[in-house]
């Protein structure tokens, strides 16, 4: 009986086989995914990796019967714990979620409803699929809630989604996921957006309960720190195509496709790159205990303040890039919309060209603004979807005076700068990649020849080989202009690779301040090291080096 149960426990929950899966007639590919197999068995995390078109996400929209109609499964075979499910029902389908399969997507946000309080939107999944009292459900909503390590279950249950930070949240979706039990449980990037403690944390909470209950985990990601921490084995898909599968250390430590090497090579590793900072070179900004304090005036709580940034101070010199790393909240991008005045100050001081912006009027203020400017964390939203990118490029310089002709020439010189084909300057933002669309928003930063270029979580939401492309134009770009930058993240791989000296934030607060080299290889601040521990597969050889 026992040798039985054994050999159940070895079946997989998920067999994939040969799936195609068709995209809309006219595309550049027949096929979104091509004759992909692979199988996810009980109590095993299998990753799927890879850029985006890859075909990552539409394989688990087709397990979980979410492909929309235009792409249809044209062959091959899904089975989820013995049940052909590849033409299922949409009523089987919906008996089938959240109690044999369950997912987990990338913002929880997004995936959770707004005006409802947390507690309901666990208990939709028990009224759905269960015959429990409601005394019985929300005992095993608190449970649940226990299970993924909410502190306070009552007042989780009780809270809305904006009242709870964005590792809660998704640890609600995952509570939300696993309430049932599933077989199988797909986790569709869902730490992306999250910085690196609390990654870690969900990282290790979705590894404690897969082992717990035995589900079987199909991990969607394009992180290889995250691979290398979590994985069992790994799948690598290209353009719809597997390419690589076998067993995480085959896989990160002797990859065999050229696709798989160079996905790896582009991975930065720990180690800081940053050049001896030249003592001689001029300062092009300065804070001086700069602080923003919120003031929050409630009719019945009263006056409450909350201080983002506190007494924060560095300089920024010429040729150099600051980065500014931490986690959310520790007041990163406070500090960059205080530095570039799109919110005022509460206090200190800002110094750019001997002139403190930090409380000057919008009137003297104005001439100013070209020689900071910022390149924020999702391009698509930084552009004008109804304005071609040439409009886009040209509008800062025309704003100040530039003639036409000569901004026109400025922004196809810009694109070739971007590595772009100037005859792309009358297309719309839409018609580009993630990676080409933030390339546009550089260039149409350096359209203002600014002194100081601010780049705010610009490469978190790029695949990681668009990645290092965006990373190496930037200090290709710092380089040749010698431009002084400042470069916010919470990505310390991102960091070793670009930063001469890091400010890490804690808080609101700088608590560790130096060369790259010093803090990345002695960190002195306990916050700083607990950082470091937190980094995804700090134990695996990234970027050629160990």
């Amino acid at each position: 009986m026992s040798a039985a149960r054994n050999e159940q426990a070895q079946d997989p929950v998920l067999q994939v086989r040969d799936l195609a899966i068709a995209l809309p007639a006219g595309g550049e590919r027949a096929h979104a995914v091509n004759g992909v197999s692979f199988e996810v068995k009980r109590g095993e995390i299998l990753c799927l990796v890879g850029e985006s078109g890859s075909g990552k996400s539409v394989i688990a929209q087709a397990v979980m019967g979410l492909l929309p109609r235009q792409l249809p499964v044209a062959a091959g075979g899904i089975t989820l714990a013995g049940e052909d499910i590849t033409h299922a029902p949409r009523s089987r389908l919906r008996e089938l979620r959240a109690t044999r399969m369950a997912m987990v997507f990338q913002e929880p946000m997004t995936a959770l409803n707004p005006v409802m309080r947390c507690g309901a939107q666990i208990d939709e999944v028990l009224v759905e699929h269960t015959r429990l009292d409601a005394a019985a459900r929300k005992r095993r909503i608190l449970d649940i809630l226990n299970e993924v390590k909410l502190p306070d279950p009552e007042r989780i249950y009780a809270a809305y989604p904006h009242q709870l930070s964005g590792g809660q949240r998704q640890r609600i979706v995952i509570a939300m996921a696993l309430v049932l039990e599933p077989a199988l449980l797909i986790a569709d990037e869902p730490t992306t957006a999250l910085d690196v403690t609390t990654q870690a944390q969900i990282l290790a909470l979705i590894a404690d309960l897969q082992a717990r209950h035995g589900t079987g985990v199909l991990f969607i990601t394009h992180d290889f720190g995250v691979v290398a921490e979590i994985a069992h084995r790994v799948a690598v898909l290209r353009l719809g195509e597997m390419v690589e599968l076998g067993t995480r250390d085959a896989v990160l430590k002797q990859p065999q496709h050229a696709y798989t090497k160079m996905l790896i090579g582009s991975v930065p590793d720990l180690h800081a790159h940053g050049r001896p900072l030249d003592a001689g070179a001029p300062v092009v900004l300065s804070a001086r205990g700069l602080s923003k304090t919120y003031v929050d005036r409630g009719w019945l709580s009263g006056r409450r303040e909350v201080r983002a940034a506190s007494d924060v101070s560095f300089d920024i010199r010429r040729g150099q890039t600051l980065g500014i790393v931490g986690e959310s909240g520790s007041g990163k991008s406070t500090v960059a919309r205080c530095i570039v005045r799109l919110i005022d100050p509460s206090g200190g001081a800002v110094l750019l060209a001997g002139q403190d912006i930090a409380s000057m009027p919008a009137r003297r203020l104005r001439p100013l603004r070209r020689q900071v400017q910022i390149v924020f964390q999702d391009p698509y939203r930084s552009l004008n979807p109804r304005r071609t990118v040439r409009e886009a490029i040209i509008e800062g310089p025309l704003n100040y005076g530039v003639p036409r002709a000569e901004a026109d020439e400025r922004a196809r010189k810009l694109m070739e700068l971007v590595r772009m084909d100037p005859g792309a300057l009358e297309r719309y933002p839409h018609q580009f990649s993630g990676g080409q669309r933030q390339r546009i928003c550089i260039a149409r930063a350096l359209a203002m020849e600014p002194a100081l270029l601010i780049a705010d979580e610009a490469v978190s939401a790029l695949d990681v080989s668009v990645q290092a492309q965006v990373l190496a134009l930037l200090e290709e770009i710092r380089e040749r202009l010698s431009l002084a930058m400042l470069f916010i993240t919470h990505d310390l791989r991102v960091a070793a690779q670009v930063c001469d000296h890091i400010a890490v934030m804690s808080q609101g607060r700088v608590v560790e301040y130096g060369p790259a080299a010093q803090v990345f290889g002695a960190p002195q601040h306990e916050y700083t090291r607990a950082l470091f521990a937190a980094a995804p597969g700090r134990g695996f050889a990234f970027g050629g080096r160990a």
